[in-house]
């Protein structure tokens, strides 16, 4: 059955009541800010800013750490556009008060019904937009669009389960919505060809934004104090970790400890929420200790979990041998670039498809290794462990690797520039 744009509209506008406790579900989970929920209706306690609106849409903290430089180089260019962020998680809404970048103020995307878009987009009054990736809410966009807000895609992302959904059930609304956007940065090459077969008029690769996120921050005072608190210990970080992961990890970690018995293993989940769930879990197997309480890594500690927001950049200078999470299970794997802009040596699972494109660059390129299971996963992480020149050696094929495909953000404002222009000169 096809689902066209009418039906979604249609569709969404009955659903509204039920959309609205969904939100508040999510705000007794802690998934929404309470304070600013009203945000999500589209409703502001922020003035419009005067002068040209550029309006970027990033998902969620991922989305945001990739367009950082290019805002910057924005700014730099065009000093007197005013930046509109929208993201749709706490922890992306974090992140950006955490930046504080001048002229840009962060909301809540509203969520996608008649209403609350049309709500937001009255207030705003965006001239220019910018969604990040994949997230392409039809309402959202489509009435962006119908009020004169000129729009791209950039670092589009379509894998090929979106894009065979698309074609499956509603085929029709993503040709009208795509219709909507004036061009389509894409990620990749296959990226783009998914895009053009689902109606975007203007499609072109220029590369991945995330090749030019900056490494993550690391607090160094932190850093020195776990190195004392570790000493000579062997480790390994398992980072991004997923539900129905952690139990293969255990496995992993029991395999390594046969031999190396002092071994810790340090386990940072995607969601630090879930960091106490993770630490009980983990007590039946071992001595656990959790960073947001801020408990001690002693000498009989097995598990340290790490359960705080924006720490990854501590973990990965701490930890040579990384696994990254959400691959041994069917979730698709997380961004390995973060861990390699820091010359980690990168394990994942074989569940990858949402970075399909860069990790098989780097596995043809021997940057990472791939493994099915736990018992996989602990031979490779022993091998790197006892040999520190193939550790090195990735490291300096990593920095190559890197230093070619950076770039993207300069060549995304070289062509996005005359946009720009006219307005900023009015």
């Amino acid at each position: 059955m096809q689902i066209n744009y009418k039906a979604y509209r249609i569709i969404t506008s009955a659903l509204s009541p039920l959309i609205n406790g969904w939100l508040r579900i999510r705000l007794l989970q802690g998934k929404e800010n309470k304070q600013r929920l009203s945000e999500r209706f589209g409703f502001s306690k922020i003035s419009r800013p005067q002068g040209t609106l550029l309006w970027i849409h990033a998902a969620s903290v991922g989305e945001v750490n990739s367009v950082w430089l290019l805002i910057e180089q924005l700014q730099s260019r065009f000093p007197d556009i005013q930046i509109l962020l929208t993201t749709g998680t706490v922890t992306s809404a974090q992140l950006v008060e955490k930046r504080a970048l001048k002229n840009v103020i962060h909301q809540f995307v509203p969520v996608d019904t008649i209403e609350a878009t049309n709500r937001f987009l009255r207030h705003w009054r965006p001239d220019i937009g910018f969604w990040v990736e994949s997230e392409l809410w039809p309402n959202l966009v489509n009435n962006a669009r119908a009020r004169g807000c000129f729009m791209l895609i950039i670092n589009g992302r379509m894998s090929m389960k979106s894009y065979l959904s698309w074609q499956k059930y509603a085929l029709l609304m993503a040709y009208q919505m795509l219709g909507c956007f004036e061009l389509v940065f894409a990620q990749s090459e296959a990226d783009g060809q998914r895009f053009r077969a689902l109606g975007a008029r203007d499609v072109r690769y220029v590369g991945n934004l995330k090749y030019d996120a900056e490494p993550l921050s690391c607090k160094e005072a932190e850093l020195f104090a776990l190195q004392q608190e570790i000493g000579t210990r062997p480790l390994w970080l398992a980072a991004s970790t997923h539900h129905n992961e952690e139990e293969q990890l255990i496995e992993t970690h029991k395999l390594l400890a046969s031999s190396r018995p002092d071994l810790l293993t340090i386990i940072a989940p995607r969601h630090p929420q879930r960091g106490e769930e993770i630490a009980k879990f983990l007590s039946v197997h071992g001595k656990v200790a959790l960073r947001s309480k801020g408990d001690k890594i002693a000498a009989g500690i097995n598990f340290y979990v790490a359960d705080t927001l924006g720490e990854l950049g501590l973990f990965y200078r701490l930890c040579e041998i990384v696994f990254m999470g959400g691959s041994l299970i069917p979730h698709g794997g997380q961004n390995p670039i973060e861990p390699a802009r820091l010359c980690c040596a990168i394990i994942t699972g074989q569940h990858t498809q949402n970075f399909a494109d860069i990790y098989a660059e780097m596995e043809k390129l021997t940057i990472s290794i791939q493994v099915q299971n736990a018992a996989e996963l602990a031979k490779q992480i022993d091998r790197l462990m006892g040999d520190s020149d193939l550790i090195a050696q990735k490291q300096i094929l990593t920095k190559e690797w890197l230093r070619i495909k950076t770039g993207v953000a300069g060549r995304i404002l070289d062509m996005t520039a005359p946009i720009f222009t006219p307005l900023d000169s009015k």
